[in-house]
């Protein structure tokens, strides 16, 4: 039997570099043929964790955040199109696109991760907010996300008022900040080495092939 390779995945459901990023190391994993080597694990980070119950208009909170002009945004934006449409997934930006509050997404993540359906439900989301228009935020969008993947929507939306999951959530987000992830993707392999950003396919393949000879 051999030993599989655990990846710690921090992301949030709004960041589109994580969506890329995922997509390009699942290519890398494909292109290996190690998918049964692979354990991973999605793990919580807010990008905007004061983002209010309405959110915020997309350009506002990049130009607030980042100090981005509306042509740098458009540019950044026609990249990651561009690299999504590369890996089988689409970006649907728009005028009226808002930010959106994840803390409830993290908090349903977690729950899924009993029934090994983080991945899964991880894409979904992500696949709402970014493909579909839709805002993560709202118990209606993370119902149907719930059941698209199979999962029993009523007795997972019972975390949302739940103090003690919401208390490991938060948890899990201070674990991951204490240790210096302030960026994300970051993605960390065997609980040693640790990658940022949305890395290219090779860089990926190579980092997993130096994983899995540790690992022999």
């Amino acid at each position: 039997m051999k030993k599989s390779i655990k990846i710690d995945i921090v992301s949030d459901v709004v960041c589109p570099w994580c969506t890329i990023g995922y997509k390009r190391l699942e290519k890398a994993i494909a292109e290996l043929g190690i998918q049964d080597q692979i354990e991973i694990e999605w793990q919580p980070f807010e990008l905007n964790p004061n983002m209010p119950a309405e959110g915020q208009n997309v350009q506002e909170h990049i130009a607030e955040k980042y100090g981005a002009t509306l042509e740098q945004q458009k540019e950044s934006q026609k990249q990651m199109v561009a690299a999504g449409a590369e890996l089988g997934f689409t970006f649907d930006y728009f005028d009226d696109m808002r930010m959106a509050n994840t803390f409830n997404a993290h908090l349903l993540l977690e729950y899924a991760k009993e029934f090994d359906k983080q991945t899964d439900l991880k894409m979904q989301l992500t696949k709402a907010f970014f493909t579909e228009r839709k805002d993560v935020s709202k118990e209606d969008v993370l119902r149907e996300a719930l059941l698209e993947v199979g999962l029993n929507a009523e007795e997972a939306l019972t975390k949302l008022y739940n103090e003690e999951a919401r208390k490991e959530v938060r948890a899990k987000q201070n674990y991951w900040k204490n240790l210096g992830v302030n960026s994300v993707p970051t993605i960390v392999l065997n609980n040693k080495s640790a990658i940022t950003g949305a890395q290219p396919v090779d860089v990926f393949k190579q980092i997993l092939s130096e994983a899995i000879k540790e690992n022999n």
